[in-house]
This record gives C-alpha cells, structure tokens and sequence, in this order.
C-alpha cells in the first residue's frame, strides 16, 4: 500500500500495561492496586513470577524472580496461577477495538500491536490516542501506554517511555535529544550480546551508533547492522502489516527415507534427528512451540497430520521429540514408512513463552539452553554430525552420512532465508 511509504505516516504501537495481572485484576475488582503476580505453581515457594503488577514492580518484584524471593521482598504479594485461555480471550477484545480505527493493525505479540491510523487520524492523532486509551480501560478495564510517531520503531520506543497508562508522541526531530543520550541495550532490537559486542567498538550509546560509520557496521553486524543505523538515525519504513501475523507460525522439517521402514527403532531415530533440527531453527528464530505435529506418509503415498497441544511452550530437542513419538505411537498404523516429518506450531517469541517452572526445572532450563547454544555454534562451525547423540547415530556411516545431507538442506534454506535481527 503506496501510503504506508509515504511521508507524513502517523503509527501507534499500544502496548498493554502488566497485561496477565492486569487481566486478573480486570476479573477480580478486589486485586486492583495490590501487588499481584503471576506464577507457576502458585501455591508452593518454589514457583517462577512470570509477570508482576506495578504496585509488585515497586517493592523489587520482576520476572522471572523465584517466587519465595519475590515473597521475600513483598511479603503481603498475592499470587494468581496464569490463565492462558483468560488471556487470549483478553487480547481479542483489545484487537477488535484497535480494527474499529483502522484495517491497518498488526498484532506484534498477546499484549501489543501497531496501528497505521494516517487515514483515521486526520484530525488529531493525540485526541485518538486518548480515546482507544479510555475505550481499553472502561470497556476491558484493562491499562495500556501508546506511542505515537512517524514510523514503527519510534513508536515502540515511545510507547516503553510512559509506563502504565502513558501517551508519548515521538518525532524524528526529537530523537537526537531523546533518543541518542540512551544506552545501545535500551534500544528496540538490541540485545545484551549485540550491545556486548557494540561496546567492543565503542558504540555505548543510540547516539554512538546513529553516528557510527554504516559500512563499518554492515562488516561488523551484516545487514542487520545497517537497520540498527538506519533506526539510530529514525528512518524505518516497514509497513504496518496485518497479514504478517500469519507469516510466521511453524518451523517444520521432514526427510524421505531411502527405503520404507517398519523398524521402530529406526523411526525413533529419525524422529530424534528431526526433532534436533527443528529445535536448532527454533533457537535461532528465538520461539518456543504451543503445538507439535508429526507428518506420516506411507509406502502408497497415504498421508496423514497428527498435533497435539502442549500444557506448556516448548523448545528443546528432547521436547520435540518426546511429543513427537507418543503422536507416532498413538496412529501409526505399522505399515512401511516413507517419509517422516516433525512441525512446531503455535509460535511464541521466547519473552512471550510461559512453563510452569518449579526452581529447580528454572535453572535446569538455563543450563539446557546454555548447552543448546554451545552445540549449535560447535556444529554450526564444523557440521551437523558433530556431536550428535548415540541414538541419533546410524550403525552405518553411509546411512548418517544421508541423514547429515537430508537435514542440512532444510538447514541451509534456513539460513538463506534467516537475516540478522530477523526479529527487530
């Protein structure tokens, strides 16, 4: 759409203030203005906070704080379990009230999304603002912070400046005094590493990088580093894109046998592999999975899908595979196989995933992940055989020698269509 690209854009991002105690709060009228958290196993110590009202933020309660902790800084904190479905149904009513406005909204997660309201906001785009503000609180009762500017980036960046229940308009003129005195990990986009690895080239701050040497840059970061230049300096002409909600919901990968195969220990192999790779691309797309489904075809080509809904978004290879074989259990039918096929579906970004997480699987899940990262970067540099588990490995080097080029070419055409910062 030619008017996304033209001058004078005016975006919103609204972004949902505390969203999972907020929607508590907006069903139990008697948690407003307590400090309130939500957490994994609710009624023991040993649970994880996975959000905090403000009035917990305030007395030192964040995510993902232990929750004997977090009663350790706010003793009189009331604990909710989550309620996904709760949620869910909390964040369609707040997206059919952004569609009254404008076609033109993009759901970024559960609690956020951008609006292209140039059209609906020819008057005055404050007064608007004001109005979706008070509709989310008297008809949800549920808060919210809004940013207004030129473009989607400014418009997160405005949106994080008020918090809850703020309205800031940010124009690029205002960036060199707004924006350039901030920190480069303050930036939407940049994470620690990518800070880390900017102060290595004395780049500390949004100004540092605006005014930093763009092909340097591009050597240095790839392409990704010339978007963090481009945004640096207020120039980000993505389209508020309704559709690309629907752009990106599974991770998936499947591999043609080089014969049938009736030998469970086999297909336990083969789902082992699949489920690695799968779990590989997740990690760098940094998602976690609501939902696995496993593709069976047949020696006569029948093919079936099964699924199968997850209590908690999952990641890991083990996971993966875990899910994948009671589906294989439960309907293969023992025929000959041909060809085998795990999916990841129901995406969340990992800020957005939520397990039920005792102490113990916490930290468990940090050291997995730690592990998981340092594979991916050994086999990343010396290839996909490296370090693969007893079971992933075939009697017969030839057979592990098709399975490593059956599944790296999924993987290449990951990385051909993976760009740094894909998730800015």
């Amino acid at each position: 759409m030619n008017h996304n690209r033209r001058k004078g854009r005016i975006i919103f991002h609204v972004d949902m203030n505390s969203f999972y105690a907020s929607v508590e709060a907006a069903y139990d009228p008697g948690l407003k203005g307590k400090p309130l958290a939500i957490a994994g196993n609710a009624k023991e110590r040993k649970g994880i906070v996975v959000t905090a009202s403000y009035q917990a933020r305030a007395q030192g309660v964040k995510p993902p704080m232990p929750l004997w902790e977090a009663k350790k800084q706010c003793p009189e904190l009331v604990v909710r379990k989550p309620d996904f479905e709760k949620y869910r149904k909390a964040s369609q009513e707040m997206f059919r009230i952004l569609y009254e406005y404008t076609p033109l909204v993009e759901p970024v997660s559960i609690d956020e999304g951008y609006m292209d309201v140039t059209e609906a906001a020819t008057n005055n785009a404050l007064s608007l603002a004001k109005l979706i503000q008070e509709r989310l609180v008297k008809e949800l009762n549920l808060p919210s912070s809004i940013g207004i500017a030129p473009n989607k980036f400014l418009a997160k960046m405005a949106s994080d400046m008020k918090k809850p229940m703020g309205i800031t308009v940010l124009r690029k003129r205002e960036i060199k005094n707004i924006l350039w005195p901030m920190k480069t990990k303050d930036m939407h986009g940049i994470g620690e590493k990518t800070a880390e690895k900017l102060e290595k080239y004395g780049i500390f701050t949004i100004g540092d990088l605006a005014q930093s040497d763009p092909d340097q840059l591009k050597e240095r970061l790839g392409i990704g580093g010339l978007r963090l230049h481009e945004k640096a300096n207020g120039i980000d002409l993505r389209p508020v894109d309704p559709d690309a909600v629907n752009e990106f919901k599974s991770i998936g990968n499947s591999t043609t046998m080089p014969e049938d195969i009736t030998d469970s220990a086999k297909v336990r192999k083969v789902l082992m592999n699949l489920a690695d790779s799968v779990a590989r691309r997740m990690r760098k797309k940094e998602v976690y999975a609501w939902n696995v489904q496993i593709t069976i075809r047949y020696h006569d080509r029948k093919t079936i899908t099964r699924s199968r809904k997850l209590q908690y978004p999952v990641r890991s290879h083990q996971e993966l595979f875990d899910a994948s074989w009671l589906l294989f259990e439960k309907y293969w039918t023992h025929e000959p196989v041909r060809l085998l096929g795990i999916t990841a579906m129901d995406l969340v970004e990992k800020d957005y995933a939520y397990k039920q997480l005792d102490l113990f699987s916490y930290k468990k899940d940090i050291k997995d992940h730690q592990l998981s990262s340092a594979v991916d970067s050994i086999r990343d540099k010396f290839g996909e055989s490296i370090l693969l588990k007893g079971a992933q490995l075939s009697k017969d080097r030839s057979d592990q020698l098709r399975d490593q080029k059956r599944r790296g070419t999924s993987l290449e055409k990951d990385f051909l269509r993976d760009n740094l910062f894909d998730n800015d």
